[in-house]
This record gives structure tokens, sequence and C-alpha cells, in this order.
């Protein structure tokens, strides 16, 4: 094995390396995009309900948010890169198996799978930039990484309502297999080999498979709570169970050696309290988005190329804004920023209530997702520098992994239970005014989730003692399916669950 660190920015190598670790993730973003927008299609042909199609996002987040972690952690023990291929291969099988999927039920399985595939492949390609690099090239290489894979975010939405509307939703999955071909290829030949060794003693198996099964548990009683009954044995059992297994998951984790996740770093008042905003705003950002190209295709009438289209300003604008407001942040404290930001994207989600019938692009859909965009720019950057300068300098790493799957886990939840708080269930999605009536229900929850995420910034998060070196702009990451965002180059990535935001 070669010693970690060696490689130079300006060699062939290194931009090999580079090259391979941006189009790893960039399948995998790409992929969390463009579901979104297939959904209606998806759901025609297979003539589901909607808690079928929201299985078929919540599938793949369920088993990603659940072994994101310990992902990380045994690409740190037996291999970045070794994990790195096993996870391109496995998301390029069951991307294939999504494809060819005969019914909505092969779908969501392989939906499942996709996500295992998701949580090997993750965390490996920004822990690769970090261990391969020399120090003083680390950041050129993870900011390449970052715009680059930005760039894919942004083509994510365009690319699936292209391909949906040009040929099959089939599509969306089975592009990622040459990619995944050329990944692979390139890993092989460029990829060092890096570990930790100093990773001993026992995974923390046992917590990767209560968590997992925990949330399992929860998610299938939130989905199909409204066709079962929500006092039915089986939502009940459901429900309970799940949220014993977590209970036992924590439980856990307190008081095994070598934890999953480290309880004692949510001591700290200001990263419990960065993550409750992360919680709260991405949990009514992932419900709201779930929802927003079915309205756009079933009730505005949009093509699936002009709903994807129709989402760019989002990516474009944060991507544009971002890097200013972490530098912002940077000199004033992130408190302020923490505080309006989740109120410009609840207003931006409240503004979706306009979005009907008409269609009209300029005067409803666009101004709110301006909104949304401006707000996410202003929070994005504070919230996850916040996270990583409330942890020590040698937990940064899973802070980081922590912040990334508290979104996650958000967005599960939040797909789950926000169509049946809105009343849209069964074949309702069918049903243009029924899915509008319940549309514009479920984004005035999600703009009052946002609004209490502002009021936890300011009863939970303090601008910190000015320590120049722990919160420079840069050192942040996107904690939805997406890179680092511009500048995001001294971020420390052992086990580091960030994507692809």
């Amino acid at each position: 094995m070669k010693p970690e660190g060696g490689l130079r920015y300006a060699t062939g190598r290194g931009r090999w390396v580079i090259a391979a670790t941006v189009l790893g993730s960039g399948m995998a973003m790409i992929d969390a995009t463009v579901v979104g927008i297939a959904l209606p299609t998806i759901g025609r042909q297979f003539h589901t309900g909607v808690a079928d199609l929201q299985w078929v996002t919540n599938g793949y987040t369920l088993s990603l948010a659940g072994l994101l972690l310990l992902g990380g952690a045994l690409g740190d023990r037996y291999g970045r890169r070794r994990l790195f291929v096993a996870g391109t291969v496995w998301f390029a099988v069951a991307s294939l198996l999504c494809g060819v999927a005969p019914s909505a039920a092969a779908l969501i399985a392989a939906r499942t799978l996709q996500g295992i595939g998701g949580a090997l492949l993750t965390p490996g390609s920004l822990a690769i930039l970090q261990a391969s690099f020399v120090e003083e090239d680390r950041s050129r290489a993870i900011g390449a990484w970052s715009g680059l894979g930005g760039v894919a975010t942004a083509v994510g939405p365009f690319l699936g309502g292209w391909l949906v509307g040009a040929g099959s939703w089939r599509l969306i999955f089975l592009i990622n297999l040459p990619v995944a071909v050329a990944v692979v290829a390139l890993a092989a030949r460029h990829v060092p080999e890096t570990r930790d060794v100093t990773e001993s003693g026992r995974l923390d198996l046992p917590g990767a498979a209560l968590v997992s099964v925990g949330l399992a548990g929860i998610v299938f009683g939130l989905i199909e709570g409204p066709g079962l009954g929500w006092t039915s044995a089986g939502t009940l059992t459901s429900l309970v169970a799940g949220a014993a297994l977590l209970v036992a998951f924590v439980a856990l984790e307190a008081r095994t050696a070598n934890p999953m996740l480290p309880l004692g770093i949510f001591r700290s008042r200001q990263f419990t309290g960065a993550n409750a905003v992360t919680f709260v705003v991405y949990g009514g950002l992932g419900g709201a988005l779930f929802l927003l190209p079915i309205e756009l295709q079933q009730v505005a009438h949009y093509s699936p190329l002009r709903a994807g289209i129709a989402l760019l300003p989002i990516t474009v604008i944060t991507l544009a804004l971002s890097a200013r407001s972490g530098a912002l942040a940077a000199r004033i404290g992130p408190r302020l920023q923490m505080s309006v930001g989740p109120l410009l994207v609840g207003a931006g989600l409240a503004l979706l209530v306009r979005v009907g019938a008409t269609g009209d692009y300029a005067g409803t859909v666009l101004p709110a997702v301006s909104v949304l965009a401006l707000g996410l720019a202003v929070v994005v950057a504070p919230l996850t520098a916040t996270v990583l300068a409330a942890a020590p300098s040698d937990r940064s790493g899973i802070a980081s992994a922590v912040n990334n799957d508290v979104a996650r886990t958000a967005s599960l939840i939040a797909v789950a239970v926000l169509p049946a708080i809105a009343g849209i269930t069964g074949d309702s999605y069918l049903h243009p005014a029924r899915f509008s009536a319940g549309f514009h229900m479920a984004v005035v929850v999600a703009a009052a989730c946002c609004g209490v995420g502002a009021v936890l910034a300011v009863l939970m998060v303090r601008n910190p003692v000015r320590r120049p070196e722990r919160a420079e702009p840069g050192r942040w990451h996107c904690a939805v399916d997406g890179p680092p965002l511009s500048g995001a180059a001294s971020v420390t990535p052992e086990r580091l669950g960030a994507s692809p935001g």
C-alpha cells in the first residue's frame, strides 16, 4: 500500500484520481435528482398509488441513511479504493435491476439495493482525495471535485427530464452502467489504495442493523398507515417496533467501545442545535420537493423535461451564492444567517401554493424556487460550518457525516409523513384537483417546519469566539445529495457521509 498523501494536483495521475471520484459520486448525485422527475411516469406505467411512489424514493434513502456511517468505517478499515469500487459495482448492478424492473415492488427492492451501494460509494470519494493528495494540494483537489460535482447536480433534473421525455424512465437508471465501467477502470489504474492503519476494534454492525431496521419500521408505519388504518395492528406494530429499535440503538451506542455514532458529540449545544435546524429545514424541503415534480406534471401539465428545467434555479443560485454566504458567516458569525435562511426557504415553499393548473412558470414557479434557493444559499454554508466548528478537530469527519445523515433521515421521514398529513393518498396524484389541494397544504406545513428551524437557530445557536482556523469559509458541505459547495476545500472526510448533498 502506498503511503497516504503522495499525489500532486498538477500531475496526470492526480487529475485521473479526481476524475474517478467525480464520476463515481456524480453518478449517485444525478440518480438522486432524476428519480423525482420520473415518479409520475413510473406511477402511471405500473398503476401504483402514492405509497409506492414514496417507497421508490424512500427505499433508496432508507438503506443509504442507515448504512452511511458504516460504509465510511469499512472504507477506513479495509481500503477506501476497495470500498469505492465495490460500491460502484454494487450501485451499477442495482441500477440495472431498477432499469429492467417488471413491477413497482421489484423497482422498490432494487432501489433499496441501490442505496446500499451508495452507502459504500459515497463516503469514499472525498476520503480518497483527502488521503491521496499531499496536504498543500488537497484544497485544489477537493475544490475541483466540489465544482464539478455541482455541475452534475445541476445537470441532473434536466438530464432526467430529457431521458424520460425522449425515451423511457428506465434510461435514468441504465445510464449509470457505462459511467460505472469508466469509474472502475479509472480507479483500478490510477487511484492509490489507502486505509486508516489506526482503525481497530469491532465494527458496529449491531448498531447499523438496529438503526436501519428501526428506521424501516417507522417509515413503513408512516407510509402504509393511511392505507392500513392508523390504529391497525400492522401500523401500530411497525411504529412501536421501529421506535423501540431506535431506542435500543441509542442505548447500544452509549455503551459500546467503538460506536458508529459517538453520542458524546451531542454534548455540544451548538452541534445539537445546528443538527436540529438541519432536521426540520431539510425535512420540510425534502417532503415538498418530493411532491413538486408531481404537481408540475400532473396539475400544471409540464413535460418531464420542462419540470426538470423548472427546478434548475435551485441548484444554480445555491452554487453561485453559497461561497459568499460562507465568507460572510465567517466574519459575522453563523447565527443571523441560520435564523434568516430558514425563513427564506419557508417563504419560497409557501409561495408554491400559487402553483396550479395555469402552469405559469414566470409568475408562479420561478419566484418560489428563486426565494427557496436564496434561503438555501444563506443557510447551508454557515449551518454546516457550525457543525464542524462545534466538534473537536479529530471528530470533524464524523460530525460532517452525522449532519449529512440527519438531513437524509429528515427527508426520509418527511417523504413518508407529509403526503398523509396533506391527504395525498391512494391514487390521488392521478386526480389533478385533489392532488393540488393536498400539495398546497403540504407546502404550507413544510414552510412551517422551516419557521421552526429559524426559531431553533435563535434559541440554540450562538456566534462562537472567533477562531479563524476553525471558521474559515470552505469548511462546509451540503447536507443533501450533492457535493460540498464551491470553496469546500477544508473538510476532513474521515468516515464522511457527504455525497454527493
